[in-house]
């Protein structure tokens, strides 16, 4: 695959997820971050005014997590954590699929939560766009909704529940579906631990399974040039790493 490091940098969210991460370490990354035309910055809601005040201008959007990691937080959680977000300056959110209806096969409540959950964060991100000052001046430029990306945690799932994930995800409008949070907990018999991010069949079924006109993120596990051109190879369209510097410094092009 010839991509150079702008087109790379395109395809990624750099993310700080770690729960020590500091308000200066968070600081420090954001800056280095802006103006390198990442797609986005990931970080923990409590920094997303932080985050959205360095990279205002910069064209990195602001992006944060939901229900992270285990999504286990119920509905009202969800919308509350979503609505906070948004307000302190998120353009996009990754939410937690509820693995317990996963699990449960729950398939009509789940699709109907997520619906819910995607159509009330689009409406409120509307709503709260539309009352900014520019707005409120009369001006005309286009005011995105909040994008919204589901994390299914394929590392837990089999090949029959990602594409019913998936199929949920679709059908409620949401605008990704991504692999993984990067937190699981995988062993073996033995007590060894396992993988649990991206892998590059996941990515295939995902992207079969969406078809063309929805994106697949690529998250976890991914700290190479070459783990994030397989990704991109294999569907991904947005890749969710922490090494996104290391990942452009590898490649040798412009």
């Amino acid at each position: 695959m010839n991509l150079g490091k702008k087109d790379m940098a395109g395809y990624i969210d750099q993310t700080l997820l770690s729960p020590a991460a500091t308000e200066e370490e968070v600081s420090a990354f954001c800056r280095e971050a802006y103006g390198l035309g990442f797609a986005g910055v990931c970080v923990n809601p409590s920094f997303v005014a932080l985050a959205s005040g360095i990279l205002r201008g910069s064209g990195v959007k602001v992006c944060s997590v939901v229900d992270f990691p285990f999504g286990a937080g119920g509905f009202d959680s969800k919308k509350e954590q979503a609505e906070a977000a948004v307000r302190h300056g998120a353009e996009e959110l990754d939410f937690v699929i509820d693995l317990g209806l996963v699990k449960g096969g729950e398939w009509e409540l789940l699709e109907k939560e997520l619906t819910s959950l995607n159509r009330g964060i689009k409406e409120f991100s509307a709503c709260l766009r539309a009352q900014t000052p520019e707005r409120q001046k009369g001006g005309n430029e286009s005011v995105p909704s909040v994008v919204t990306k589901l994390i299914l945690e394929t590392c837990l799932l089999s090949d029959d529940e990602i594409v019913s994930s998936c199929l949920c995800a679709k059908s409620a409008g949401f605008d990704f579906v991504k692999t993984s949070t990067g937190f699981a907990v995988i062993k073996d018999s033995s007590g060894r631990s396992l993988p649990n991010g991206a892998t590059v069949e996941a990515v295939k079924l995902m992207r079969a399974t969406v078809g063309s006109g929805m994106g697949v993120k690529a998250s976890g596990g991914i700290r190479s040039a070459a783990d994030a051109f397989a990704m991109i190879e294999a569907g991904a369209d947005r890749i969710g790493t922490s090494a996104g510097i290391k990942i452009l410094g590898e490649i040798p092009c412009g």
